[in-house]
């Protein structure tokens, strides 16, 4: 049984229509990738989901039961908005939203100690908030999400505002999460954090799925237009091979574009009656490149 089942769910606000008919599943131990531009109805979907805001019509079940109360406690939250309280300290906040949420305040501040430890930030304990980076403030909230380790996440922009080493300390602590069994609804600007994490997607547009399944199923559906040519010398005349669309010069080589895959071995020859090749690759579309082409322009 999937954890997660949304059935043709339509949500309108007026006369706009934020959310036309979505269905999607999300099976125990998953992250599920939900893309889509502004105004796409993402954050829409995810509220629905959380119970915050119903659906005008269609479904959506937990376990084959529909939205109660007592999925609250199960529940965790990341909003892309920042949402604790800029003047007030770390652990009260958190503590306090963790009681919510069902925990003792003995063991609410004993998990919180134990985040801060893992994040390697002990010493935010009794700061308040707008002492801290907004990098650091996200971390802070996300501990806000998970520390009643809830069997659902709905992480919306998880890594906004973080530096590289934070987003890999975040991924890594998501995946974990994904290894305990938990549920987690995904959503991100980054074409390459969904890639890394997530086994299926959904991509919306002016509140309509446009695309839906297995990423990898789904990379196989789209040609393969990029080469990648690392040489020991300069490779000449492959922008007049037939299928060649251009030929764009790399840091180590060069990316060649195609039209045709049936174009990779007359490169391949090429290349090689004139250099020794260390690299030859046909490369698999990127996310970020099918999301163009069914959008019509990049993740904003």
């Amino acid at each position: 049984m999937n954890q997660l089942e949304i059935d043709q769910i339509k949500k309108h606000f007026g006369d706009h229509t934020a959310v036309n008919g979505i269905s999607l599943e999300v099976r125990e131990g998953e992250i599920f990738g939900l893309l889509g531009g502004n105004g796409a109805g993402k954050t829409t979907t995810m509220r629905m989901v959380l119970g915050l805001i119903l659906p005008d019509s269609g479904r959506i079940m937990w376990k084959g039961q529909p939205y109660h109360d007592g999925l609250r406690q199960s529940m965790g939250y990341l909003p892309e908005e920042r949402g604790l309280y800029p003047k007030i300290k770390v652990s009260e906040q958190i503590v306090y939203l963790a009681e919510l949420r069902g925990m003792s305040r003995k063991e609410a501040d004993k998990k919180l100690k134990e985040w801060l430890d893992k994040f390697e930030v002990p010493e935010y304990y009794n700061k308040k908030v707008e002492e801290l980076s907004k990098g650091n403030q996200q971390k802070i909230q996300f501990i806000a999400a998970v520390i009643h380790n809830p069997d659902i996440l709905i992480l919306d922009e998880a890594f906004s505002g973080l530096d590289p080493v934070n987003v890999e300390l975040l991924k890594k602590t998501v995946l974990e999460l994904r290894n305990e069994g938990k549920t987690i609804l995904f959503s991100s600007h980054r074409m390459d954090h969904v890639e890394e994490l997530c086994q299926n997607i959904c991509i919306l547009h002016k509140s309509n799925v446009v695309l839906k399944g297995n990423l990898r199923e789904i990379k196989s559906t789209f040609p393969k237009e990029r080469i990648i040519l690392e040489t020991d010398k300069e490779v000449q005349g492959l922008e007049g091979i037939q299928g060649v669309t251009a030929v764009h010069q790399r840091e180590n080589g060069l990316e060649i574009r195609i039209s045709d895959i049936q174009s990779a071995q007359p490169i391949l020859k090429a290349a090689m009656e004139q250099a020794n090749v260390s690299r030859f690759q046909v490369m698999e579309p990127t996310l970020n490149e099918i999301f163009i082409k069914k959008v019509g322009r990049e993740h904003e």
